[in-house]
């Protein structure tokens, strides 16, 4: 891994500078950002400094690692550790790299394509061990660095370089992706959401275990406006809902809708309407395990519903690194030796003079 910083072990975890005081966005920055202007990588990239820093681990003990693509380019601009691994593989190395080191905070950076096409099968699996890594899916629906083919996030009827008479293929849906591996935490936000996009970034670090953030992103020179909906302050005010944990899901330009449940299913209610109070609306919750309210909420999508966006899912549950390294320190135990002097001494030794 390549780091931009000096680390000394003897350190504390205490979220000071070198200079004295707290860690500032700035000490994550490194380099000059090679995107596109207006790339919804720019906009992540200003809200993950940010929310590092609110977060106070400091950059020797953070680790941020992705695979290939243009937002996997976002480790170099990281004065953290960090690595730009090879095409798919970002969580299989950031798996390698938490399970070795427990104490490092990892996150992991993967685009639609990268992380979902020929690194689904590691995306799956992170989450079904529910390794304790923060996940950052950045979501443009788009080839980019390939410069514009269908990826498996593309909707039906797509027409790119690679489908020039449109996709016959349905996409997947990271969320559904995600709970169908048994995921526990799983949180959305658009890019030029900085408020939103720091806080779900807050929650996957203390989430403890697999914590997924979708994170909607345009993509200016191969499939510009893919996010319209939701992209302006404007257009998200009328066509997202803010999930809060506890809180009832109102929505709207000026919260005049609301979510009901509607036998096994969800329907948008307007306040006010038919005698409907606040008080009949859907409450979220975040931590209940039974994930299939969650799974609707995530699953919304225009134009009779509102996308879901902040934190859906949040459960607790045993983590594979930390099951794994217990399992080590256990087995250790019972053995009558702990490092290859002492396997030696336990078979019959002479000495040959």
């Amino acid at each position: 891994m390549e780091s931009n910083i000096n680390y000394n072990p003897s350190v504390t975890s205490v979220a000071t500078s070198p200079l004295g005081g707290t860690w500032g966005a700035a000490d994550y920055k490194k380099g000059q950002p090679r995107w596109c202007p207006g790339c919804g990588d720019h906009f992540f990239l200003a809200s993950l400094h940010k929310a590092l820093a609110e977060i106070g681990v400091p950059p020797y003990e953070t680790a941020v690692i992705s695979g290939i693509g243009c937002s996997s380019r976002l480790p170099h601009y990281m004065a953290t550790y960090g690595m730009n691994t090879i095409h798919g593989r970002a969580a299989a190395i950031a798996t390698g790299a938490k399970v070795t080191n427990p104490k490092l905070t990892v996150w992991q950076v993967s685009g639609d394509g990268d992380g979902l096409a020929i690194g689904g099968n590691h995306f799956i699996h992170a989450n079904r061990r529910n390794i304790d890594l923060n996940m950052i899916l950045l979501n443009n629906r788009i080839y980019g660095l390939t410069k514009g083919q269908y990826s498996p996030t593309s909707p039906r009827g797509f027409v790119s370089k690679s489908s020039p008479y449109g996709t016959v293929e349905d996409p997947f849906r990271p969320a559904e992706l995600c709970f169908g591996a048994r995921g526990h935490f799983f949180a959305r936000a658009v890019a030029t959401d900085a408020p939103g996009t720091i806080e779900i970034l807050k929650a996957a670090y203390h989430h403890k275990g697999a914590a997924v953030c979708e994170i909607l992103q345009n993509c200016v020179i191969f499939n510009n406006g893919t996010h319209d909906d939701v992209y302006s302050a404007p257009n998200r005010k009328k066509n997202a809902i803010y999930l809060k944990h506890g809180e009832p899901m109102i929505f709207g330009e000026n919260n005049e809708y609301g979510l009901m449940q509607e036998g096994f299913g969800i329907k948008v209610v307007k306040i006010g309407e038919n005698g409907i109070t606040v008080d009949d609306l859907l409450v979220h919750d975040a931590h209940c395990e039974d994930n299939t309210l969650q799974l609707k909420l995530a699953m919304m999508e225009g134009p009779d519903f509102p996308v879901a966006l902040g934190v859906i899912r949040d459960v607790d549950a045993p983590t594979y690194d930390d099951a794994v390294n217990a399992q080590i320190e256990e087995i250790k135990a019972k053995k009558p030796y702990h490092n290859f002097a002492e396997l030696l001494e336990t078979n019959d030794i002479w000495e040959v003079k």
